[in-house]
């Protein structure tokens, strides 16, 4: 089933009262000529949400897509993201991703990392500057009307904690955007004895264990903080590090999708949004890209959730392993 060419109505609200579409089509790894061409069909057919981020380097093409699509830029929301190496100059950033993607202004302006890295050497970490001081400047951003929203991207709690509890933190990010999806795998010595939920934040590239409850989501849940889940559907397989990220053979998820006659990237994505997170899931396939919108009018049931939930094994795709300082920790960290 093809999804309808009427947008989704379906959203989330923030806590500052606007509401951000609930699916969104992502763009990270995307080809320049395929993300532009993605970003028109999938805005053609009912899309609202894209997401890109300066260290992406498809702005350029982001907005291209947006124009070629012929949507109104007022029904769109565009999320991108400040990268690493501008966090002690935002502003600048922030009039980069606007040049390159011609646009006046941002939906949600994110903190891509709570990292800042040397502009001559990403290598770097600058401890001189810290995401508390770039969180200064993206307040400010608010008042100019160039963004109407401002958010984070793989915090964790100890990052929040730190944002939310300094005196210059006047407004409370509107959205977290993490790592927030199932991993399984057929092949048996993944699966172990152990009954695990959603959140991986781990530093390595083996697979790790956490308790019932997902504390991260729960931490930004009681702070009024929006999540949004990216790699929803895993990594590319190509990498060595996502080579058991495949989520969609699971013998679970396959037997549910064939029940409600969905995809099993649909029952995934379903599965995200009933418990209260966004999704973007990145695809340049137009047939891929109608299907994962195909959400609405349909729900899984609390069994089947409860079944999705209780697959054991879990894996971190996105790794922090290239930048300067460790940012991923434990789902209670």
């Amino acid at each position: 089933k093809m999804a309808s060419h009427n947008p989704s109505t379906s959203t989330f609200k923030l806590n500052n009262g606007n509401s951000i579409p609930a699916v969104g089509l992502g763009t990270w790894q995307s080809a320049d000529s395929q993300t532009r061409d993605a970003v028109s069909y999938a805005l053609q057919h009912g899309y609202r949400h894209i997401d890109t981020a300066l260290n992406y380097q498809n702005e350029k093409e982001v907005g291209e897509g947006i124009r070629m699509s012929g949507v109104p830029r007022k029904d769109i929301w565009v999320t991108t993201k400040l990268d690493n190496p501008w966090h002690h100059r935002a502003l600048e950033g922030l009039e980069t991703s606007l040049k390159d993607l011609g646009l006046d202004y941002i939906d949600l302006f994110l903190i891509h990392f709570p990292c800042s890295t040397d502009p001559n050497d990403s290598s770097k970490h600058l401890p001189d500057w810290d995401y508390v001081k770039t969180w200064q400047e993206m307040q400010k951003m608010l008042e100019s009307g160039k963004v109407k929203n401002i958010g984070v991207s793989n915090f964790q709690i100890r990052h929040l904690e730190k944002l939310l509890n300094d005196p210059t933190c006047k407004v409370v990010p509107a959205v977290n955007q993490l790592e927030v999806r199932q991993y399984y795998s057929r092949d048996p010595p993944y699966h172990l004895n152990v009954r695990c939920l959603t959140l991986f934040f781990s530093c390595t590239h083996i697979t790790h264990h956490y308790p019932t409850r997902p504390k991260l989501l729960d931490y930004c849940k009681s702070k009024g903080i929006h999540c949004t889940a990216y790699s929803c559907l895993g990594g590319n397989s190509s990498s060595p590090i996502n080579k058991h990220t495949n989520l969609s053979d699971n013998l679970v998820v396959e037997k549910i999708a064939k029940a409600k006659g969905k995809s099993s990237a649909q029952i995934l994505l379903k599965w995200g949004l009933q418990r209260g997170t966004s999704v973007i899931p990145k695809s340049v396939t137009p047939s891929r890209i109608s299907s994962n919108f195909d959400l609405d009018g349909w729900d899984l049931s609390d069994a089947e959730v409860a079944e999705i939930d209780a697959i054991l094994t879990r894996v971190k795709v996105v790794q922090d392993d290239w930048m300067p300082i460790k940012v991923f920790f434990g789902d209670d960290e």
